[in-house]
């Protein structure tokens, strides 16, 4: 669900409104600020194709009302490349992949098999699902990591008793 805040926040039309905007949410300090990521980082989480270059004006105007997300706190220093690219890998997930081949069961897969440790793999979602956790953690990707999207065309599953 898109949070009103970011509802607020993409219906801005004015420099009046984006200056008032911008001096509630510097008032309100942390909060206020949190209140327009999370509403962000929802829009991109449920993003269909169309919504995509709305959300790329959304993250542009953000970052020019907020240059220094950093002043609302420290980790959110690069906050605005961060969710840009996640917008950026969704983009991609959905260009790549046509409306029609997005039925059915998806996965997300996750490993590096340059070192020990275990796969991470979030089965079982729906293309949505799938195609924000690839984008979410598709920048994240650390030297000889990989990160697999695919589709489950056969399952065979067994419950123990």
């Amino acid at each position: 669900m898109i949070t009103n805040a970011y509802t607020e926040f993409a219906m801005l039309q004015s420099t009046e409104a984006e200056a008032a905007y911008q001096q509630e949410v510097c008032a309100e300090g942390y909060a206020g600020f949190r209140r327009l990521l999370d509403g962000l980082t929802e829009a991109i989480k449920a993003a269909a194709d169309a919504d995509i270059p709305s959300l790329e004006q959304a993250l542009a105007k953000a970052g020019r009302l907020f240059p220094e997300p950093v002043q609302f706190s420290p980790s959110w220093e690069r906050i605005w490349a961060e969710l840009g690219a996640t917008l950026a890998a969704k983009k991609h997930v959905l260009t790549t992949i046509s409306p029609p081949e997005r039925t059915g069961e998806w996965q997300v897969i996750m490993d590096n098999p340059q070192v020990v440790q275990e796969v991470v793999c979030y089965p079982g979602l729906d293309f949505h699902d799938a195609a924000y956790l690839y984008a979410y953690f598709r920048p994240q990707l650390e030297k000889s990591e990989y990160i697999r999207l695919q589709k489950i065309q056969t399952v065979i599953q067994e419950l123990g008793h």
